[in-house]
């Protein structure tokens, strides 16, 4: 489509970064929601695919200046970790 032609490169590792974490999460909905232990295992395998592929789309937007996070101040750094290493899992 004239829409698709339009998009530049920035937009589309843009676009495909978005898919990939969406996807990666309804894959692991998927698997914790999945009664099948082998069908489990491929939305597994199909979440660590994903990681893999949005380390790659990350790492060229950085590379290329379009995708710069903030560090995080240490600070607040330490009180997340202060604050989630204290929680106790619930099940």
């Amino acid at each position: 489509t004239k829409e698709d032609e339009s998009m530049n490169d920035q937009e589309r590792i843009t676009d495909f970064l978005n898919s990939e974490k969406k996807m990666s999460l309804n894959y692991g909905i998927f698997a914790s929601e999945c009664v099948s232990v082998p069908l489990r295992d491929e939305f597994l395998k199909l979440i660590n695919q994903s990681h893999q592929t949005q380390t790659q789309l990350f790492t060229t937007a950085q590379s290329k200046g379009w995708y710069s996070p903030e560090q995080a101040p240490q600070d607040k750094i330490s009180q997340a970790y202060t604050k989630y290493s204290n929680q106790q899992p619930t099940v």
